[in-house]
Parts: C-alpha cells; structure tokens; sequence
C-alpha cells in the first residue's frame, strides 16, 4: 500500500467513501500467504478476544496447531511457583522466520479467505496470538520454519493471568451414542482443555505432559519410526521437522541443547534418563483417559510404549570408551588426510551403541 499512486489512493479513498471498507480485507501484504487485516475486517471477525485464564491460552495455541494442519501436537507444562511454563509444538506447516515476531501483532493472519468457528468461537481474526502476548508474561516462537512444524513457548505469571487450583485431576471421558469420546465432568483446567480439544479432534495425536515426558516422547517416537543409521547421517538437526529434533541427540549435553531450543527445559541428568530409556514415552492423551483403542481406526505404531531399559553404561566407562576410539581414529586420519572436529559423540539406545565422528579434510 506505500507504494500506490497518488491517483490510485484518491481513488480508493473515493470507493471507500461510498462503499464503506467491507471489501477491503487486507492492510499489508507480508508474502508466503500473511496479511494483516483491515481494522474493519478483523473486527468483523470478532475483533474483541478475551484471554481470562491460562486454559483459554492453551485452547488457542491448540486451535493454532489445528488450523496449521498438525497431525500431531505436543503440549508442555510445568509450574514453579507462581509461574506457569507451557510449550506448544506441532508438525503444522509452520511459520517462516520473517514472521516468527510479527504474528503477535494485531490482524496478523495466515487465514485471508477461511475462519473457523468451533465449539471456542471464532478462529482466524489474527487476534488470537496478540491475546496471548498481551496476557502472557513471555511468548515467543522457539522454533519454526516452512513445512517443520513450530515450537511456542510461553512463560504465566498466575498471579497476573489465573488458572484452575486443581491441575492434576484428570477429567472423566465417556463415549456418547455415536461412539465418540466426550468430556463428562472433571475440573477446568488444563488438562480437561486439552482432553477436551482431543475428543473434539479425535484424528489428531495430542500430547500432554512434562517438559521431561514430552522430551522423552518425541525422542521415542523418532527413534522407533526412523532408522538409527539415517539419524546418524543429519548433518544439521535444523533440517528436521521440530519434534524429531531431540531424536538425533547423540549425547545429554547436546539432547539438553536441543530440547531449550524447542521451548523444552530439561536437565542433563533427564537427558541421560531419556536416552537409556529410563522415561518411558506417552501415549496420546486419549489412550489416557479412555479405553478406545477398540473404537479407534489409527493404526497404532507398535512398541514404543513398552518399557525400553535397556543397556547402561557408567559415565566413566563412556570417557574411556570414547579415548580409546578417539586413538584409533587417529591411524585413520593420518591415512585419509582428515581431522576431527569434535570429540566424538555417543549414544546409548536400548540395544545399540552409536557413534558419530564430525570431521573435515585437510585443504
């Protein structure tokens, strides 16, 4: 629009004096499909929003994911103190990084010709992630990019914004004369928020746990559906889809690494507890509530629930370890003109011991 004729704005100001702003939709053109919508426009898409409390947060990051196209979604949570940390991440399209500050501003949308309205309302004004950044404490986007899924995270001061008392009571799921899965009663908090949008979405896998739970699932997840040797073989971990990402961790340091990146907060000692197989994965957050296995038509990946304890290994048998192939690499590096970057890194799986050298050849 600053670029339009000064002829061209008369003429525009002339139609809108007539016509009124309705068939303006769009204020700014960002590419890769984001606008911001005319004030006139997100106001006709219920302009006012109300975030009253952290469980409304979640629905709409949920709805987000959904809108997104996710088949998966992963929901963290944690409180200390008087601060609730959540961390929302999917597999959706995701957002390019020339919009990860931007889709907080007012009428930012990806949605100029659809809005969805849902058992929540309207979805798809633009004003939705302003909300949450008006109400929030922090809120940002960890991690995103075209066709990898995003990471949200958000940090709640629970003085500021409330939320329910009781957080651990899980709500009662039954199946209603169509078979589908209902919430029936339970408090209103954020897991009935979640369960709540997973009956109501039963194709999507959703997830909800700890920041530990949901760090251990991803990586379960990845490890039972790809290949060890092709994890192995990503160059750069930034080429995953985002919830992969911890599944290429080769040690804890580097798992920790990647989980912060993400918008999950784990520690070393929990990053080795993922990766022996200490921490056992999730199911979908339906599974939990509900026996509707039998009703359900997903194919269910086999295995990756079972209890994977498996081989351990002493911190100070790994050093070892890892001098003794850092000396026989060196016969090798001398024949081949190579070096290596980096200690070598290694990872203990259930059943197998990986190894990965990062190297570069002499000019």
């Amino acid at each position: 629009m600053d670029d339009m004729s000064e002829d061209n704005r008369v003429l525009l100001d002339l139609i809108t004096n007539v016509s009124g702003t309705s068939f303006r939709k769009v204020e700014e053109t960002f590419g890769d499909g984001f606008v911001r919508l005319h004030t006139s426009e997100a106001e006709r898409r219920q302009a006012k929003h109300d975030i009253r409390s952290v469980e409304d947060i979640v629905i709409e990051l949920l709805r987000n994911s959904r809108d997104a196209g996710a088949t998966r979604i992963f929901v963290a949570s944690s409180r200390s103190g008087d601060v609730r940390s959540i961390a929302v991440i999917d597999d959706g399209i995701g957002v390019p990084t020339t919009m990860h500050a931007r889709i907080f501003e007012p009428r930012v949308t990806s949605k100029l010709d659809s809005m969805v309205i849902d058992s929540w309302g309207v979805h798809g004004r633009g004003m939705a992630l302003y909300s949450i950044k008006a109400n929030a404490a922090d809120v940002q986007i960890r991690a995103s990019a075209t066709g990898l899924g995003c990471a949200i995270a958000l940090s709640n001061d629970c003085l500021t914004l409330p939320e329910r008392s009781d957080q651990s009571t899980w709500p009662t799921v039954d199946l209603s004369q169509q078979s589908l899965p209902v919430v029936t009663k339970g408090p209103r908090n954020i897991l009935r928020a979640v369960v709540e949008f997973a009956c109501q979405h039963p194709s999507l896998q959703v997830y909800i746990g700890s920041h530990a739970e949901i760090a251990a699932t991803m990586f379960a997840l990845t490890v039972s559906a790809a290949e060890s040797s092709a994890l192995l073989l990503v160059d750069d971990v930034d080429s995953l889809h985002i919830w992969q990402r911890p599944g290429a961790a080769m040690d804890a340091v580097e798992l920790v690494g990647v989980a912060a990146s993400i918008g999950l907060d784990i520690s070393e000692r929990t990053a080795h507890r993922v990766l022996s197989g200490e921490l056992n994965p999730l199911p979908p957050i339906l599974d939990i509530c509900c026996a509707i296995e039998q009703h359900s038509t997903v194919q269910q990946v086999p295995d990756i629930y079972k209890n994977r304890k498996g081989l351990r290994i002493h911190q100070d048998d790994l050093v070892e370890f890892r001098r003794g192939i850092t000396a026989a690499f060196d016969g090798l590096a001398e024949r081949y003109f190579i070096y290596m970057k980096d200690e070598p890194r290694i990872r203990v799986t259930k059943d197998a011991i990986h190894v990965r050298f990062e190297i570069d050849k002499e000019d």
